[in-house]
């Protein structure tokens, strides 16, 4: 993909990880950079060599900040259109890109931030870092998903957290289960490349279908029943399913294909 101001992209291995790269401006998102990500989550898509992307951000204080309002003042394009780097960039927001995503917060994410980070299906945080939606206190609410936030925590905390606006600690995140892992600032991005380097070692069939099929059982119930029964039709009789039996009886590992 071409370079984007404010975006690093680099792949380790099967993972691309995607930066956030403006720590002076606390990694907030201009409409380049939404475009920017979406282009990432489509090369990962069409490359098969892809199994698992690690979204993070660049310095200890911030993730993400949310949308950058300096520039929407200024009249800069947030990049909410109708072309195909934006839609991309959608759809991670709603999960429906079919490869795992790994979180890497090196900081605080509030408001927008923290939308994008919900995105994330495993989140690794850094332990100094703060969560919130602070929408409320500024005569807006959480419009890019946010209010969600009840799929993924206990309704409870979801209601305190968008009717206050306070933020909540990396512990009390972990705590309510909006956080997977929380560690020192310095092993933030190594925890998440081991978390990512282990998803992608497995059938990236069998990995889009957990991904899903877990998020539509939180969201829409009726719906997972119905592609469940289309997810098995697809994976119990491909190749890879194939190679994973053989794999086990012959004590190797296996060579997926993703078919």
């Amino acid at each position: 993909m071409n370079a984007v101001e404010g975006l690093a992209v680099e792949q380790r291995g099967s993972v691309l990880v995607v930066r956030l790269d403006r720590p002076e401006s606390r990694n907030a998102l201009t409409g380049a950079m939404i475009r920017g990500i979406g282009a990432a989550v489509l090369d990962a898509e069409t490359d098969p060599a892809i199994r698992a992307i690690v979204l993070t951000g660049t310095g200890d204080r911030a993730f993400c900040s949310g949308m950058d309002l300096r520039a929407f003042a200024d009249g800069e394009d947030v990049g909410y259109g109708t072309d195909p780097h934006t839609a991309a960039y959608l759809r991670l927001g709603r999960g429906e890109v079919p490869i795992p995503v790994v979180g890497a917060a090196n900081g605080t994410a509030i408001g927008g931030g923290l939308e994008l980070l919900l995105a994330c299906d495993v989140i690794v945080a850094s332990s100094a870092a703060v969560f919130g939606f602070p929408e409320v206190k500024r005569g807006l609410f959480p419009g890019g998903g946010g209010t969600f936030i009840g799929t993924r925590i206990p309704l409870g905390a979801a209601l305190e957290m968008t009717l206050t606006g306070d933020t909540i600690t990396a512990e009390r995140g972990h705590q309510l289960g909006l956080l997977n892992a929380v560690v020192e600032p310095a092993a933030v991005l190594d925890t998440a490349l081991g978390y990512a380097d282990q998803i992608a070692a497995n059938a990236p069939l069998g990995l889009a279908a957990c991904k899903e099929l877990a998020r539509l059982a939180v969201a829409q119930p009726e719906r997972a029943d119905q592609r469940l029964a289309e997810w098995q039709s697809v994976v119990f009789t491909s190749q890879d399913a194939k190679e994973g039996a053989s794999a086990f009886i012959e004590k190797r590992p296996p060579v997926w294909t993703g078919r």
